[in-house]
């Protein structure tokens, strides 16, 4: 009697889970159907046809092998699928059984190790449940040849071969699991950075949303609240005006007409594009110059425009012209509603050279004035915020009694 190699297979599984796919589990589940039926099938008729086996063993060993099919099929396959542990034990000790019945009776069939040690380490749920098994599984295939090189009828490589396919088996099964706990860690990892990654992206809509609002809030005190809070200083000036002089109280019928035009325009620019109405046809210049005389014309003060210190440059970006446009009617909404001043002077200017060059918009009043440090105005934190995202910024010099100069400045570059 001669024994055959035995060398151990891979384990597919680790302890988190097969790293498998789904498809590629159930193509390996059919392959080892089919290497099952393919190596027991050539032992059953080795054991049965070809081999020389006393009369009286021949049936035993044949038997052995028959109950391994059917434990393959009600408990080895089932449990490879389901991993039922406990149809895995109850397999595991079947096969056990059966490969030391093959190796007392006929050594030369235990090429069947080749299916033995790969089906311990699919099935088993850990590494210690694995070496125990494999150690087991050695045992019993060791037990026949030993004894076979003990009576003389083999020579001692035979159960050193089953030895030796016991310490594959340990090795490559310990390394394969490692791989895959190692698998198993980089697949926590994954899934960790996929959460944070998923609650960042939650912050950041948050932040959106934050910043939108933010956004509307500041288009609407900008736009819409100071056409309304115009309109209502207009109706009341018409109002007190009604009684003695109808010439006037048709002038400030008619602004409060082209105001409420204005507003519902600069409402539906809010909802198209944000771009302020009054730039749509017109230039920088020219809007400021028609919401000066506007302002003249609702509040009666004295208004003018100064561009003698512009000069030539290079045009601004319409973000930056829109900043320019919102800092000047914030400014002059301040002054209607706090200054009690008598004259407003509106100037455009550009200062610098080059990568320094700046356009500043300053509005100027000879009004009450006020500390700056001790008022915080939710306008000018809002054109701040604007100025600021066009590299700008927003100075407001100011005292009791000295009148008020409000600065947005922007680069001009």
């Amino acid at each position: 009697m001669s024994s055959r190699p035995r060398v151990a297979a891979v384990p597919p599984w680790g302890e988190g889970g097969a790293p498998l796919s789904e498809q590629g589990w159930r193509t390996a589940v059919v392959l080892w159907h089919v290497a099952f039926a393919a190596m027991v099938g050539t032992a059953l008729v080795r054991s049965a046809v070809v081999l020389d086996v006393d009369g009286g063993s021949r049936p035993v060993l044949v038997a052995a092998l028959v109950a391994l099919v059917a434990g393959w099929t009600a408990l080895g396959a089932p449990a490879l699928t389901s991993r039922d542990p406990r149809r895995a034990t109850a397999y595991l000790a079947l096969l056990v059984a059966v490969i030391g019945v093959v190796a007392w009776i006929e050594p030369s069939l235990l090429f069947l190790m080749f299916l033995a040690y790969p089906q311990v380490w699919f099935l088993v749920p850990t590494v210690p449940v694995g070496v125990v098994w494999t150690v087991v599984l050695a045992g019993a295939s060791t037990a026949g040849p030993f004894v076979a090189w003990a009576r003389g009828d083999e020579p001692l490589w035979g159960p050193g071969e089953t030895l030796v396919g016991m310490v594959f088996s340990l090795a490559m099964g310990l390394w394969v699991h490692g791989l895959l706990a190692k698998s198993q860690e980089r697949a926590d990892l994954i899934r960790q950075l996929e959460a944070t990654r998923a609650e960042l992206a939650e912050a950041h809509h948050q932040r959106g949303v934050l910043a939108e609002r933010e956004r509307w809030a500041r288009e609407v005190h900008d736009t819409l609240a100071q056409g309304y809070t115009s309109i209502v200083v207009l109706a009341q000036t018409a109002a007190a005006q009604l009684p003695g002089d109808p010439g006037a109280v048709a002038e400030r019928v008619a602004l409060i007409e082209e105001v409420a035009r204005e507003n519902l325009a600069e409402a539906r620019a809010m909802v198209a594009a944000f771009a302020p109405v009054a730039l749509d046809s017109a230039t920088l210049l020219e809007a400021l110059q028609r919401l000066t005389e506007r302002f003249g014309r609702e509040t009666g003060l004295s208004t003018r425009v100064d561009t003698a210190a512009l000069g030539a440059g290079g045009a601004l970006s319409r973000a930056q012209e829109i900043v320019l446009l919102r800092g000047a009617q914030e400014a002059l909404a301040n002054v209607r509603r706090h200054a009690s001043a008598t004259a407003v002077v509106l100037r455009v200017s550009r200062i610098g050279e080059g990568a320094q060059a700046q356009v500043s918009v300053h509005v100027e009043d000879d009004g009450v004035g006020f500390d700056p440090a001790a008022a915080a105005g939710v306008g000018l934190a809002g054109l701040r915020d604007r100025a600021e995202q066009v590299g700008g910024a927003v100075d407001v010099a100011s005292a009791p009694g000295r009148g008020t100069r409000v600065t947005v400045r922007v680069p001009a570059r």
